[in-house]
């Protein structure tokens, strides 16, 4: 098992997180982790690519790996565009 540590965040920020996990049926503790978990590091979200590139027959050349990024950047736009 893991040492525990801290997190300094806002009040604001922690209360967010209690309901989620709350809403979830666990812990702060457990939420962090799962999202932490889900999320890609740059690294990896490259390597991702690079794979997925080579799925597809595709060369991942600097202009296709340019290509992707402003694609995933709308995608992100409209997903915050849906949020508001």
């Amino acid at each position: 098992m893991s040492k525990p540590t801290s997190i300094k965040t806002s009040e604001e920020v922690r209360d967010r997180l209690r309901i989620l996990a709350q809403e979830r049926g666990t812990t702060i503790t457990e939420l962090l982790e799962e999202l932490a978990a889900r999320e890609l590091t740059t690294a990896e979200r490259e390597q991702r690519a690079v794979e997925a590139a080579r799925e597809l027959g595709v060369e991942y050349t600097q202009q296709v790996q340019q290509v992707g990024q402003d694609a995933w950047a709308k995608i992100r736009a409209h997903q915050g565009d849906a949020a508001a």
